[in-house]
Protein backbone atom coordinates (compact mmCIF):
# COMPACT_ATOMS: atom_id res chain seq x y z
CA UNK A 1 0.00 0.00 0.00
CA UNK A 2 1.68 3.61 -1.44
CA UNK A 3 1.54 6.62 0.47
CA UNK A 4 -1.78 8.89 -0.74
CA UNK A 5 -4.21 10.86 0.66
CA UNK A 6 -6.99 7.81 0.33
CA UNK A 7 -4.95 5.20 1.88
CA UNK A 8 -4.34 7.83 4.76
CA UNK A 9 -7.68 8.26 5.61
CA UNK A 10 -8.39 4.90 6.12
CA UNK A 11 -5.49 4.12 8.20
CA UNK A 12 -7.18 6.93 10.28
CA UNK A 13 -10.62 5.62 10.35
CA UNK A 14 -9.42 2.40 11.16
CA UNK A 15 -8.01 3.65 14.44
CA UNK A 16 -11.10 5.00 15.53
CA UNK A 17 -12.32 2.03 16.37
CA UNK A 18 -9.35 2.17 18.84
CA UNK A 19 -9.36 5.62 19.60
CA UNK A 20 -12.81 7.05 18.70
CA UNK A 21 -13.65 9.06 16.62
CA UNK A 22 -11.24 12.25 16.73
CA UNK A 23 -12.60 15.90 17.84
CA UNK A 24 -9.33 17.51 16.61
CA UNK A 25 -6.42 16.86 14.85
CA UNK A 26 -3.38 18.35 16.49
CA UNK A 27 -0.37 17.73 13.86
CA UNK A 28 3.28 17.76 15.43
CA UNK A 29 4.99 19.94 12.78
CA UNK A 30 8.79 19.86 12.56
CA UNK A 31 8.71 20.94 8.99
CA UNK A 32 10.66 18.11 8.20
CA UNK A 33 9.60 15.97 4.96
CA UNK A 34 7.44 13.71 7.47
CA UNK A 35 5.31 16.42 8.81
CA UNK A 36 4.66 18.55 6.10
CA UNK A 37 3.28 15.73 4.27
CA UNK A 38 1.13 14.44 7.15
CA UNK A 39 -0.31 17.80 7.04
CA UNK A 40 -0.37 18.46 3.19
CA UNK A 41 -2.35 15.36 2.90
CA UNK A 42 -4.58 16.24 5.66
CA UNK A 43 -5.31 19.64 4.73
CA UNK A 44 -5.90 18.52 0.94
CA UNK A 45 -8.78 15.98 1.94
CA UNK A 46 -10.20 17.30 5.12
CA UNK A 47 -13.82 17.65 3.07
CA UNK A 48 -13.71 14.33 3.40
CA UNK A 49 -12.53 13.34 7.01
CA UNK A 50 -14.09 16.93 8.33
CA UNK A 51 -11.72 17.23 11.83
CA UNK A 52 -10.90 20.25 12.57
CA UNK A 53 -6.76 20.95 12.25
CA UNK A 54 -4.64 22.35 14.32
CA UNK A 55 -0.64 23.02 13.23
CA UNK A 56 2.03 22.97 16.14
CA UNK A 57 5.47 23.25 16.48
CA UNK A 58 7.79 22.73 18.85
CA UNK A 59 10.85 25.27 18.95
CA UNK A 60 13.61 23.21 21.56
CA UNK A 61 15.85 26.41 20.81
CA UNK A 62 18.92 24.04 20.17
CA UNK A 63 19.71 25.66 16.78
CA UNK A 64 20.77 29.13 15.48
CA UNK A 65 17.94 28.52 12.91
CA UNK A 66 15.66 27.12 15.18
CA UNK A 67 13.30 30.60 15.19
CA UNK A 68 13.08 30.99 10.74
CA UNK A 69 11.96 27.09 11.27
CA UNK A 70 9.15 28.13 13.31
CA UNK A 71 8.71 30.85 10.54
CA UNK A 72 8.28 28.25 7.63
CA UNK A 73 5.70 26.44 9.68
CA UNK A 74 3.86 28.99 10.07
CA UNK A 75 4.01 30.25 6.56
CA UNK A 76 2.70 26.68 5.34
CA UNK A 77 0.27 26.23 7.84
CA UNK A 78 -0.83 29.74 6.46
CA UNK A 79 -0.69 28.46 3.27
CA UNK A 80 -2.84 25.38 4.03
CA UNK A 81 -5.35 27.92 5.85
CA UNK A 82 -5.11 25.67 8.87
CA UNK A 83 -4.92 26.87 12.41
CA UNK A 84 -0.93 27.17 13.72
CA UNK A 85 0.21 27.16 16.81
CA UNK A 86 3.95 27.60 18.77
CA UNK A 87 5.25 25.93 21.64
CA UNK A 88 8.67 27.35 23.10
CA UNK A 89 10.83 24.53 25.19
CA UNK A 90 14.31 24.36 27.24
CA UNK A 91 16.10 21.09 27.14
CA UNK A 92 17.57 19.95 29.76
CA UNK A 93 20.80 18.41 29.05
CA UNK A 94 22.12 17.50 32.15
CA UNK A 95 19.74 14.47 32.93
CA UNK A 96 22.09 12.01 31.78
CA UNK A 97 19.61 10.67 29.01
CA UNK A 98 21.05 12.12 26.04
CA UNK A 99 20.25 15.09 24.01
CA UNK A 100 17.77 12.71 21.72
CA UNK A 101 15.40 11.88 24.72
CA UNK A 102 15.82 14.86 26.58
CA UNK A 103 14.45 17.32 23.36
CA UNK A 104 11.63 14.52 22.88
CA UNK A 105 10.68 14.89 26.70
CA UNK A 106 10.65 18.39 26.58
CA UNK A 107 8.13 18.42 23.42
CA UNK A 108 5.95 15.97 24.93
CA UNK A 109 5.55 17.38 27.67
CA UNK A 110 4.70 20.84 25.78
CA UNK A 111 2.43 19.09 22.99
CA UNK A 112 0.68 17.25 26.15
CA UNK A 113 -0.74 20.35 27.52
CA UNK A 114 -2.27 20.80 24.56
CA UNK A 115 -4.34 17.80 23.67
CA UNK A 116 -8.00 18.72 24.84
CA UNK A 117 -10.16 15.72 25.61
CA UNK A 118 -11.40 13.43 22.66
CA UNK A 119 -8.72 15.06 20.71
CA UNK A 120 -5.86 13.45 18.02
CA UNK A 121 -2.28 14.31 18.55
CA UNK A 122 -0.59 12.80 15.37
CA UNK A 123 2.82 12.30 14.84
CA UNK A 124 4.91 11.48 11.29
CA UNK A 125 6.31 8.65 12.61
CA UNK A 126 6.77 6.04 9.48
CA UNK A 127 7.68 2.30 8.70
CA UNK A 128 11.07 3.23 8.33
CA UNK A 129 11.46 5.04 11.90
CA UNK A 130 9.85 1.68 13.16
CA UNK A 131 12.12 -0.23 12.25
CA UNK A 132 15.13 2.26 13.24
CA UNK A 133 13.16 1.59 17.01
CA UNK A 134 13.15 -1.72 16.96
CA UNK A 135 17.02 -1.94 16.09
CA UNK A 136 17.27 0.76 18.52
CA UNK A 137 15.44 -1.05 21.48
CA UNK A 138 17.26 -4.27 20.75
CA UNK A 139 20.74 -2.91 21.08
CA UNK A 140 19.66 -1.59 24.70
CA UNK A 141 18.58 -5.31 25.23
CA UNK A 142 14.50 -4.28 25.41
CA UNK A 143 12.09 -7.11 25.96
CA UNK A 144 8.79 -7.92 23.62
CA UNK A 145 7.20 -4.45 24.90
CA UNK A 146 10.98 -2.59 23.09
CA UNK A 147 10.48 -5.25 20.12
CA UNK A 148 6.91 -4.16 19.49
CA UNK A 149 8.40 -0.11 18.78
CA UNK A 150 6.21 2.57 18.16
CA UNK A 151 2.58 1.72 19.06
CA UNK A 152 -0.06 3.09 16.46
CA UNK A 153 -2.18 5.08 19.02
CA UNK A 154 -2.09 5.18 22.77
CA UNK A 155 -3.47 7.24 25.29
CA UNK A 156 -1.93 10.68 25.73
CA UNK A 157 -3.21 14.00 28.14
CA UNK A 158 -6.31 13.95 27.54
CA UNK A 159 -6.76 12.72 24.31
CA UNK A 160 -4.58 10.18 22.09
CA UNK A 161 -1.17 10.13 20.32
CA UNK A 162 -1.79 8.65 17.00
CA UNK A 163 0.58 7.26 14.44
CA UNK A 164 -0.96 6.44 11.06
CA UNK A 165 1.68 6.46 8.84
CA UNK A 166 3.77 3.20 10.38
CA UNK A 167 2.56 1.17 7.50
CA UNK A 168 4.66 4.24 5.14
CA UNK A 169 8.07 3.91 4.25
CA UNK A 170 10.06 7.40 3.45
CA UNK A 171 10.20 6.02 0.15
CA UNK A 172 6.84 6.86 -0.47
CA UNK A 173 6.24 9.91 1.69
CA UNK A 174 9.01 11.53 -0.54
CA UNK A 175 7.66 10.48 -4.00
CA UNK A 176 3.93 12.23 -2.44
CA UNK A 177 6.06 15.40 -1.52
CA UNK A 178 7.88 15.47 -5.02
CA UNK A 179 4.59 14.86 -6.96
CA UNK A 180 2.79 17.95 -5.11
CA UNK A 181 6.40 20.03 -5.36
CA UNK A 182 6.30 20.48 -1.52
CA UNK A 183 9.40 22.06 0.07
CA UNK A 184 10.72 21.12 3.48
CA UNK A 185 13.67 21.64 6.19
CA UNK A 186 16.48 19.59 6.35
CA UNK A 187 17.74 19.69 9.84
CA UNK A 188 21.28 19.63 9.93
CA UNK A 189 21.54 17.10 12.64
CA UNK A 190 19.84 14.78 10.63
CA UNK A 191 23.32 13.86 8.88
CA UNK A 192 25.16 13.33 11.72
CA UNK A 193 25.96 10.02 12.89
CA UNK A 194 26.78 10.74 16.44
CA UNK A 195 22.93 10.45 17.05
CA UNK A 196 22.57 6.39 17.69
CA UNK A 197 19.49 6.72 15.01
CA UNK A 198 20.66 8.43 12.29
CA UNK A 199 23.39 5.94 12.03
CA UNK A 200 21.26 3.36 11.92
CA UNK A 201 19.51 5.31 9.20
CA UNK A 202 22.28 6.26 7.02
CA UNK A 203 24.78 3.24 7.90
CA UNK A 204 23.35 0.00 9.12
CA UNK A 205 19.65 0.20 7.45
CA UNK A 206 21.19 0.62 3.42
CA UNK A 207 23.46 -2.22 4.42
CA UNK A 208 20.36 -4.29 5.27
CA UNK A 209 18.09 -3.69 2.40
CA UNK A 210 21.04 -3.94 0.10
CA UNK A 211 21.46 -7.41 1.34
CA UNK A 212 18.54 -8.74 2.18
CA UNK A 213 15.67 -6.68 0.14
CA UNK A 214 12.77 -5.54 1.96
CA UNK A 215 14.60 -5.49 5.24
CA UNK A 216 12.75 -2.73 6.73
CA UNK A 217 9.06 -4.31 5.76
CA UNK A 218 10.43 -7.82 7.32
CA UNK A 219 11.79 -5.70 10.81
CA UNK A 220 8.17 -4.19 11.20
CA UNK A 221 6.89 -7.56 11.01
CA UNK A 222 8.76 -8.74 13.35
CA UNK A 223 7.87 -5.27 15.61
CA UNK A 224 3.88 -6.58 14.89
CA UNK A 225 4.14 -9.92 16.48
CA UNK A 226 6.11 -8.61 19.55
CA UNK A 227 3.20 -6.49 20.06
CA UNK A 228 0.83 -9.13 19.94
CA UNK A 229 3.41 -11.25 22.65
CA UNK A 230 3.29 -7.57 24.54
CA UNK A 231 -0.21 -8.13 24.69
CA UNK A 232 -0.48 -11.29 25.83
CA UNK A 233 2.17 -10.56 28.85
CA UNK A 234 0.29 -7.32 29.87
CA UNK A 235 -3.36 -9.54 29.73
CA UNK A 236 -1.38 -11.71 32.49
CA UNK A 237 0.12 -9.39 34.91
CA UNK A 238 -3.28 -7.42 34.66
CA UNK A 239 -4.65 -11.04 36.01
CA UNK A 240 -2.03 -11.61 38.09
CA UNK A 241 -2.63 -8.06 40.07
CA UNK A 242 -5.90 -8.16 39.88
CA UNK A 243 -5.70 -11.80 41.68
CA UNK A 244 -3.41 -10.67 43.99
CA UNK A 245 -3.89 -6.73 45.50
CA UNK A 246 -5.79 -5.22 42.59
CA UNK A 247 -3.28 -2.60 43.40
CA UNK A 248 -0.59 -1.82 40.97
CA UNK A 249 1.30 -0.01 44.12
CA UNK A 250 0.89 -2.38 46.60
CA UNK A 251 1.19 -6.09 45.66
CA UNK A 252 0.60 -9.07 48.00
CA UNK A 253 3.51 -10.50 48.92
CA UNK A 254 2.08 -14.25 49.78
CA UNK A 255 0.09 -14.39 46.28
CA UNK A 256 3.51 -13.33 44.59
CA UNK A 257 5.57 -15.65 46.11
CA UNK A 258 3.52 -18.78 44.24
CA UNK A 259 4.19 -17.00 40.64
CA UNK A 260 7.61 -18.39 39.03
CA UNK A 261 10.53 -16.03 38.53
CA UNK A 262 8.83 -14.96 35.15
CA UNK A 263 5.31 -14.14 36.26
CA UNK A 264 6.74 -12.10 39.04
CA UNK A 265 9.04 -10.32 37.07
CA UNK A 266 6.28 -9.79 34.91
CA UNK A 267 3.51 -8.56 36.86
CA UNK A 268 6.37 -5.97 38.49
CA UNK A 269 6.75 -4.39 34.38
CA UNK A 270 2.94 -4.27 34.18
CA UNK A 271 2.52 -2.90 37.74
CA UNK A 272 5.50 -0.59 37.25
CA UNK A 273 4.28 0.93 33.81
CA UNK A 274 1.11 0.98 34.89
CA UNK A 275 1.87 3.45 37.44
CA UNK A 276 3.62 5.69 35.06
CA UNK A 277 7.19 5.03 36.96
CA UNK A 278 10.52 4.45 35.04
CA UNK A 279 11.14 1.07 34.31
CA UNK A 280 14.02 -0.92 35.74
CA UNK A 281 17.15 -2.96 34.09
CA UNK A 282 17.15 -6.47 34.47
CA UNK A 283 19.72 -5.67 37.51
CA UNK A 284 17.20 -3.90 39.34
CA UNK A 285 14.85 -6.46 39.08
CA UNK A 286 16.48 -9.22 40.08
CA UNK A 287 17.07 -7.41 42.77
CA UNK A 288 13.87 -6.80 44.10
CA UNK A 289 13.52 -10.60 44.42
CA UNK A 290 17.10 -11.77 45.37
CA UNK A 291 17.90 -8.78 47.66
CA UNK A 292 14.63 -6.80 49.23
CA UNK A 293 12.08 -9.95 49.08
CA UNK A 294 14.34 -12.20 51.21
CA UNK A 295 15.55 -9.25 53.63
CA UNK A 296 14.98 -8.65 57.41
CA UNK A 297 11.88 -6.24 57.97
CA UNK A 298 13.92 -4.05 60.74
CA UNK A 299 16.69 -3.82 58.07
CA UNK A 300 14.07 -1.33 56.31
CA UNK A 301 14.60 -3.25 52.44
CA UNK A 302 15.07 -0.57 49.56
CA UNK A 303 15.41 -0.94 45.82
CA UNK A 304 15.78 1.83 44.10
CA UNK A 305 16.55 3.97 40.53
CA UNK A 306 15.62 7.34 39.34
CA UNK A 307 12.19 8.08 40.03
CA UNK A 308 11.15 5.35 41.37
CA UNK A 309 11.24 3.42 45.20
CA UNK A 310 10.41 -0.10 45.30
CA UNK A 311 9.89 -1.04 49.59
CA UNK A 312 8.77 -4.10 51.48
CA UNK A 313 6.56 -3.94 54.65
CA UNK A 314 4.77 -7.24 56.24
CA UNK A 315 3.03 -8.41 53.49
CA UNK A 316 2.87 -5.99 50.95
CA UNK A 317 5.98 -5.01 48.06
CA UNK A 318 5.02 -1.19 47.67
CA UNK A 319 5.87 0.24 44.10
CA UNK A 320 6.40 4.01 44.86
CA UNK A 321 7.37 7.14 43.52
CA UNK A 322 10.34 9.14 44.68
CA UNK A 323 8.84 12.17 46.29
CA UNK A 324 10.89 15.55 47.13
CA UNK A 325 10.39 17.03 50.15
CA UNK A 326 7.84 19.58 48.10
CA UNK A 327 5.87 16.94 47.01
CA UNK A 328 4.19 15.69 49.95
CA UNK A 329 1.34 17.94 49.66
CA UNK A 330 0.03 20.45 52.51
CA UNK A 331 -2.29 20.84 55.24
CA UNK A 332 -5.76 22.46 55.43
CA UNK A 333 -7.45 24.03 58.16
CA UNK A 334 -11.73 23.88 57.35
CA UNK A 335 -13.34 25.63 60.01
CA UNK A 336 -17.46 24.43 60.61
CA UNK A 337 -16.48 21.01 60.78
CA UNK A 338 -18.50 18.69 62.96
CA UNK A 339 -15.58 17.95 64.91
CA UNK A 340 -11.98 19.50 65.23
CA UNK A 341 -9.57 21.54 66.75
CA UNK A 342 -11.39 23.62 69.02
CA UNK A 343 -11.30 27.43 68.75
CA UNK A 344 -8.74 28.15 71.61
CA UNK A 345 -6.55 25.69 70.25
CA UNK A 346 -6.32 27.11 66.91
CA UNK A 347 -6.55 30.83 68.44
CA UNK A 348 -3.52 29.88 70.56
CA UNK A 349 -1.49 29.35 67.10
CA UNK A 350 -0.16 26.35 65.03
CA UNK A 351 3.05 25.14 64.34
CA UNK A 352 4.32 22.75 61.95
CA UNK A 353 6.72 19.99 63.13
CA UNK A 354 7.93 16.52 62.46
CA UNK A 355 8.89 13.72 64.34
CA UNK A 356 12.18 14.00 66.53
CA UNK A 357 11.61 10.73 68.48
CA UNK A 358 9.46 10.36 72.35
CA UNK A 359 6.39 12.14 70.90
CA UNK A 360 3.23 11.34 73.14
CA UNK A 361 -0.31 11.21 72.64
CA UNK A 362 -4.11 10.78 73.52
CA UNK A 363 -5.82 10.41 70.37
CA UNK A 364 -9.78 11.30 70.56
CA UNK A 365 -11.51 8.06 71.19
CA UNK A 366 -8.97 6.47 73.50
CA UNK A 367 -8.55 6.81 76.88
CA UNK A 368 -4.88 6.37 77.45
CA UNK A 369 -1.64 8.57 76.69
CA UNK A 370 0.67 6.45 74.06
CA UNK A 371 4.01 6.33 72.40
CA UNK A 372 3.64 8.33 68.67
CA UNK A 373 5.38 5.19 67.60
CA UNK A 374 3.17 2.78 69.39
CA UNK A 375 0.39 4.31 67.60
CA UNK A 376 2.04 4.20 64.23
CA UNK A 377 3.09 1.13 64.47
CA UNK A 378 -0.43 0.03 65.38
CA UNK A 379 -2.36 1.66 62.48
CA UNK A 380 0.39 0.04 60.11
CA UNK A 381 1.87 3.07 58.74
CA UNK A 382 4.42 2.53 56.84
CA UNK A 383 7.98 3.23 58.23
CA UNK A 384 9.17 5.56 55.38
CA UNK A 385 6.21 7.62 56.07
CA UNK A 386 6.58 7.65 59.68
CA UNK A 387 8.97 10.67 59.53
CA UNK A 388 7.52 12.58 57.23
CA UNK A 389 3.68 12.87 59.23
CA UNK A 390 2.98 16.83 59.61
CA UNK A 391 2.30 17.08 63.31
CA UNK A 392 0.51 20.12 64.44
CA UNK A 393 1.21 21.70 67.93
CA UNK A 394 -0.26 24.07 70.04
CA UNK A 395 1.33 26.02 73.10
CA UNK A 396 3.97 23.57 72.92
CA UNK A 397 1.88 20.68 73.07
CA UNK A 398 0.83 17.95 70.17
CA UNK A 399 -2.57 18.62 68.80
CA UNK A 400 -2.89 17.02 66.07
CA UNK A 401 -0.96 14.16 63.60
CA UNK A 402 -1.56 14.74 59.95
CA UNK A 403 -5.28 14.36 59.44
CA UNK A 404 -5.24 10.73 61.20
CA UNK A 405 -6.14 12.25 65.15
CA UNK A 406 -6.55 14.95 67.09
CA UNK A 407 -5.82 15.21 70.99
CA UNK A 408 -8.72 14.54 72.83
CA UNK A 409 -8.00 17.68 74.62
CA UNK A 410 -7.90 19.73 71.81
CA UNK A 411 -11.26 19.34 70.46
CA UNK A 412 -14.60 20.72 70.28
CA UNK A 413 -17.82 19.97 68.36
CA UNK A 414 -17.99 21.90 65.87
CA UNK A 415 -14.20 22.74 65.33
CA UNK A 416 -11.56 23.20 62.91
CA UNK A 417 -10.74 20.20 60.79
CA UNK A 418 -7.30 19.47 59.44
CA UNK A 419 -7.41 17.99 56.15
CA UNK A 420 -3.76 16.30 54.22
CA UNK A 421 -4.12 17.42 50.65
CA UNK A 422 -2.28 15.58 48.16
CA UNK A 423 -1.49 12.83 50.83
CA UNK A 424 0.62 9.88 49.98
CA UNK A 425 0.12 6.19 50.82
CA UNK A 426 0.13 5.83 54.08
CA UNK A 427 -0.69 1.84 54.46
Amino acid sequence: MSFSQENLLQRLEELQRVAGKAEKYIIALSGGLDSTVLLHALACSREKHSVPLLAVHVDHQLHPDSASWNDSCAALAADLDVDFASERVVVDETTGIGPEAAAREARYAALARIVGNGEWLLSAHHRDDQAETLLLNLMRGSGPTGIAGISAARCFSDGWLVRAMLAFSRAELLDYARAHELSWIDDPSNASDRFDRNYLRQEILPRLEHRWPQAGKRIVRSADLARDAAGLLAELGAMDLAALSGEPGRIDLQGFAQLSEQRQKNLLRFAIHGLGLCMPSAAQLQSILEDLLPAREDAAPLVRWPGVEVRRYRDYLYLLKEHSDQEFGELELVEGAAQGLSEAVVSAGLELRYRSGGEEFQPVGQTHTKKLKKLLQEEGIVPWMRDRLPLLYSGGRLVAVADLWLAADAVSEPGTAVHWKGRPALH
